[in-house]
């Protein structure tokens, strides 16, 4: 087997594993899979960790998130206002160059949120579509997220579709989308 197999493997394993951790609620594994300034050389006591290799995310709606501190809250909230989340990843492609690795997906994702009062197992299940890019950096200890970005796919309308078969394809002819 060549290395760059290899390392595209160890990549599709690092995204899988970013994703599962999120299904189980595992803060302490999601955390463990995010870049730190250590897996970089950086002795933190002398350089501030937002100065290297900053990590970031996207969340779909949210505004850029920096730092690993402020990325691993973003986490938190989520899994602490989630009480069931599961990722279906489709058109998985992985690119490898060096120590740098990039991978993008479509994350289907099902997520039910707190129980009604009326005694419930589970809220409402809710489908979502969703594009992710996340970005993977070698370490020393495995490939590590350095970023995560991901938005939401808009659904089709009728409205949409009599466009698409009108030729406009959502576009006014002065080059605007319609509204």
């Amino acid at each position: 087997m060549s290395a760059p197999h290899t390392d595209v493997e160890q990549v599709e394993a690092a995204n899988t594993a970013f994703y599962e951790a999120m299904e189980r609620g595992d803060f302490e594994e999601l955390s463990s899979l995010w870049l730190t300034p250590s897996d970089l050389g950086v002795d933190e006591e002398y350089h501030d960790p937002a100065d290297t290799g900053v990590v970031s995310c996207v969340h779909p709606g949210w505004p850029v998130l920096t730092g690993r501190g402020e990325v691993l809250r973003s986490y938190a909230l989520i899994m602490a206002n989630t009480d069931y989340i599961q990722f279906f990843l489709t058109d998985v492609h992985v690119s490898v160059t060096g120590d740098t690795a990039l991978v993008t997906c479509t994350e289907n994702i099902l997520s039910g949120g707190p129980a009604p009062e009326d005694g419930a197992e589970l809220g409402p299940l809710v489908g979502q579509l969703v594009v992710a890019t996340n970005v993977f950096r070698r370490t020393p200890s495995g490939w590590k997220m350095w970023s995560h970005h991901a938005s939401p796919v808009l659904a089709e309308t009728n409205e949409s579709d009599e466009d698409d078969q009108n030729g406009t394809n959502g576009i006014h002819p002065d080059g605007n989308p319609l509204a």
